[in-house]
């Protein structure tokens, strides 16, 4: 686990996280690719109750794009009640 918590960004699509920003990009209802400066680097999904990532990039470990998940749908969910 990191140093710092993510903050959600719902209006931007955006989660900054371990002093980096990431842009939720929607491919489906409870998936996005999570984007840094423009590049993908993982994938966002919720299955079965739960936050999952997948890297598709060195730069980030699927530990720390869980947790940048987990944040984000947690976002979601809270704005739709």
């Amino acid at each position: 686990m990191t140093s710092s918590n993510p903050v959600v960004d719902l209006a931007q699509k955006s989660v900054t996280h371990g002093g980096r920003t990431f842009i939720m990009r929607p491919l489906a209802e409870d998936s996005f690719t999570i984007m840094e400066a423009g590049v993908p680097v993982g994938r966002a999904v919720y299955t079965f109750g739960a936050a999952n990532a997948v890297a598709e990039s060195d730069t980030a470990t699927e530990d720390f794009l869980c947790e940048v998940s987990e944040a984000w749908f947690a976002a979601l969910d809270g704005a739709t009640g």
